[in-house]
């Protein structure tokens, strides 16, 4: 909270302006509806600990930024009239997701509530095809969802884009390195036909795990979120913060070696986890050809109970479980999410994943059922993209203009 104290190094802060108190305090309303409404103007105050004339001009001026909407009534708790319930803006602004994928493009658009309201998802191949080429069909995805959002009342105010690849700290929007497309040193704002809306990249995993916080409503949750696609990629959330690592690297979960002496991997190394649990290693284990849609061509076969497909699911399911003991042994994590591909494999995975995991963890507890799938499946990227911008403009509600 902004306010006096002691800045690092022992410097003592500035007073908090006059203008600085008031964009926290729009951010502490917006906060209060958003956890807890629909609210009247007095529930607000009681909230808050604000004075109802202070919530009173700050709910005016959500409000004028279509922030939140005011109904007719509601029951406030209070005695007295009723008030008149304030609620987020499910038609004012709204968040862009939009996500390159080695297989696919996907747009999504999500209101202040967080309800998607726009989906468009094109399945098309993406590895090895010019980055330019890619992005400019990206845009236009996102330009259709956002023509589709106008028409509902919704107007973007903010545009994440999911890449499988390595997104460093800092400005710029680099994507320094995304194997499986084939791209490095990529900048999207090159390549994008609108200046003015160009998408922030961000790794597909680490907006997966985002994603997975927010639907899982435990914001202090420490956990580690693996997902797949061509390749194989984690993030780790401590205490409700993503950690990135020092420059923004952390999360190569595919290729932690789990068996040092195996196959050779892209990367250069021998043994990576995507040689054994990545989606082309499965699919090569069970003798099945990558066209189409992998992932449903592999669950219409394990259901089916073909046994080349039960194997490669359950030599891929103790591969992902020993590089799952070492993240358990190394950071001791509340629980592990299988995201992606994983998630909609589960049934199949979960059980040799478990397996590992009992065999190797043996210094502390740890419950089978710490282990769970997503129940966002291969949507967690692009939702995880689109509700970036709806928690920043909860978060500071000053950013949109004043109609």
């Amino acid at each position: 909270m902004a306010g006096t104290g002691r800045a690092s190094g022992g410097v003592e802060a500035a007073p908090a302006s006059q203008q600085g108190m008031r964009r926290q305090n729009l951010a502490v309303v917006m906060g209060a509806v958003a956890a807890h409404g629909p609210l009247s103007r007095a529930d607000v105050a009681g909230q808050t600990g604000l004075t109802r004339p202070a919530v009173s001009s700050l709910v005016d001026e959500l409000i004028a930024r279509r922030a939140l909407t005011e109904a007719e009534t509601a029951p406030s708790g209070r005695v007295g009239r009723p008030g008149r319930a304030l609620a987020l803006n499910d038609r004012g602004p709204a968040g862009l997701g939009l996500e390159i994928g080695v297989a696919h493009l996907a747009a999504c658009v999500v209101d202040l509530r967080g309800a998607p309201r726009v989906w468009r998802r094109v399945e098309q191949a993406n590895a090895g095809r010019p980055a330019g080429q890619v992005l400019a069909e990206a845009a236009a995805l996102g330009a259709e969802a956002e023509s589709e959002a106008a028409v509902l009342g919704l107007w973007v105010a903010g545009r994440v884009m999911a890449v499988p690849g390595v997104v460093p700290d800092g400005p710029g929007g680099l994507v320094a390195n995304a194997p499986n497309l084939g791209w490095q040193t990529v900048r999207p704002a090159d390549h994008w036909p609108d200046p003015d809306a160009v998408p922030e990249p961000e790794n597909e995993a680490n907006l997966g795990a985002l994603a997975e916080q927010r639907q899982q409503g435990r914001p202090a949750e420490t956990f580690v979120h693996v997902s797949a696609e061509a390749g194989i990629g984690a993030a780790l959330v401590l205490g409700g913060r993503l950690f990135r690592g020092a420059r923004g690297f952390a999360g190569e979960l595919g290729h932690l070696p789990v068996h040092p002496e195996g196959p050779p991997c892209p990367c250069g190394a021998r043994g990576c986890l995507e040689q054994y649990a990545g989606e082309a290693a499965v699919l090569r284990e069970a003798g099945l050809a990558g066209a189409g849609d992998p992932v449903a061509l592999l669950t219409r076969r394990a259901r089916a109970g073909d046994a080349a497909t039960l194997r490669a699911l359950d030599r891929a399911g103790r591969a992902l479980g020993l590089a799952l003991a070492s993240a358990v042994n190394l950071i001791d994590p509340d629980a592990l999410v299988l995201g992606g591909a994983y998630a909609e494999l589960a049934d199949w995975l979960l059980p040799p994943v478990r397996a590992e995991l009992a065999a190797r963890v043996t210094v502390r507890p740890w419950p089978p059922e710490a282990v769970r799938p997503s129940a966002l499946g291969r949507r967690g990227p692009v939702l995880g993209a689109a509700w970036s911008t709806v928690h920043r403009i909860i978060s500071d509600p000053a950013q949109l203009p004043a109609f």
